[in-house]
């Protein structure tokens, strides 16, 4: 797609309907290609600079293989490992990454440092997470509900997200489903909420497709989907912690959550790590400190049932990345 190329992707909010249709069916594209070992090259030769100021699993992994595939090579720069904001300006360091590389992906904090290094490298800069919005991890979950329900068009799909609707995840869900027009439940206590100021003015945070809601019952029954995400982050405060699952542990994602939906293909969606259970650092000391004996946000057999897409959401990380990359990087008219 013309207008994709060349194209930064800050959040979601940056493409149209059209251009988001467009990936999905391009990731689609290059995942049946790549099972099938029928994968074409579109960037091969170009080089992508891949900055971490946060740690990452999935996305390092997804924005490395879909270059690889892609006969593209990446450069992986640590927190640790260049002067960027340090000793160098953003704006110095992003003209000269320009100079070298052909797109910059950036995992980090500051959605402002992502503008810099759009404005300043003057190639396409892709967003890897920031504290406010995470799109490729969306892009993701919209090609997994699309999978997950082919039958259905995406403008058709009732989603509800449950937990703290702050953070980075349920931006980005809120403008997909204004972009999109897909009906969207917030459930959470009022004062976990979106923050309006985070969101894009072309599309508000209060629209007639998004519901707010602190009942449950109210905010899951009939919908097609539930999405949760993690309540705590390590490097946070503890006292935080006590906080946020005082308030929130009332909207775990569980059996009786589950029932409540009145829908017997009821999916759920976790772009992940969970604390599931007691089977990582952080999750053996929560719930050990906190009493608590079958996962925070999501309790360890709902987890681990048939109904969780969580890993189809990981996997699809990589296709729409790639897709992504593909889009932005070549200008071959792709023909799927």
């Amino acid at each position: 797609m013309k207008t994709l190329y060349q194209k930064s992707c800050l959040k979601l909010s940056d493409f149209t309907s059209k251009e988001i249709f467009y990936l999905i069916k391009l990731s689609k594209f290059l995942k049946t290609n790549k099972k099938n070992k029928k994968e074409k090259k579109y960037i091969k030769g170009k080089n992508i600079a891949l900055i971490f100021e946060k740690p990452s699993t999935r996305t390092r992994c997804a924005f490395e293989v879909a270059a690889y595939d892609q006969g593209a090579h990446t450069t992986y720069i640590g927190p640790n490992d260049t002067h960027i904001g340090y000793k160098e300006s953003i704006e110095d360091s992003a003209k000269v990454l320009g100079t070298m590389y052909d797109g910059i992906q950036y995992r980090g904090y500051s959605d402002s440092i992502l503008t810099d290094l759009k404005n300043y490298s003057k190639i396409p800069v892709w967003n890897g997470l920031t504290d406010k919005f995470h799109p490729t991890q969306i892009l993701a979950d919209l090609l997994t509900i699309k999978e997950t329900f082919p039958e259905k068009l995406l403008k058709t799909i009732h989603c509800a997200y449950v937990g703290d609707a702050q953070n980075n995840i349920a931006n980005s869900l809120i403008e997909a489903a204004n972009i999109i027009n897909f009906k969207l439940n917030i459930i959470s206590p009022t004062s976990y909420w979106p923050q309006k100021q985070y969101l894009s003015n072309k599309y508000p945070v209060y629209n007639k497709n998004i519901f707010y809601t602190s009942n449950v019952q109210e905010g899951v029954k009939n919908v097609d989907c539930i999405y949760t995400d993690v309540w705590v982050s390590l490097g946070e405060n503890k006292d935080i912690w006590k906080k946020r699952i005082k308030e929130l542990y009332p909207y775990q994602v569980n059996e009786k959550m589950i029932d409540l939906t009145n829908n017997p293909n009821i999916k759920i969606l976790h772009c992940l790590p969970a604390l599931h259970n007691k089977k990582s650092v952080i999750g053996f000391k929560i719930h050990n400190k906190f009493n608590i004996y079958n996962g925070l946000e999501i309790t360890d057999n709902i987890f681990n049932s048939c109904i969780n897409l969580s890993f189809q959401q990981s996997e699809n990380r990589l296709h729409t990345i790639k897709a992504l990359l593909v889009s932005c990087l070549s200008k071959e008219k792709i023909l799927y």
